[in-house]
């Protein structure tokens, strides 16, 4: 995934926030339901076409401790994941 390489969530995907900051991600389309943690819900919600993923980590690095030096390969690889299951797409930022 690029820097500039922006996602955007899928709005038909229905984002519930459970317990403890952990929520689901339910596809109408397809009744599927996806289970995510906290960090997961924090990357989801920047996922509106205007963050790009250093971004996310910047944003990701500021608001938590902890956050381990390959927090960019592991929101990378997140994001991918969410583009393969039809859960978000991408959209590139004009240079």
């Amino acid at each position: 995934m690029e820097g500039n390489d922006l996602l955007v969530a899928n709005p038909m995907i229905v984002l519930r926030e459970e317990f403890d900051d952990w929520a689901l991600l339910f596809d109408p389309d397809t009744s599927e339901v996806f289970t995510v943690d906290p960090v997961s819900v924090f990357i989801w919600k920047r996922l509106d076409g205007k963050h790009t993923k250093e971004d996310i980590v910047k944003d990701l690095r500021e608001r938590c401790d902890g956050v381990p030096k390959d927090a960019a390969t592991h929101v990378g690889n997140f994001m991918e994941d969410l583009v393969k299951r039809g859960l978000a797409g991408h959209e590139l930022k004009a240079d």
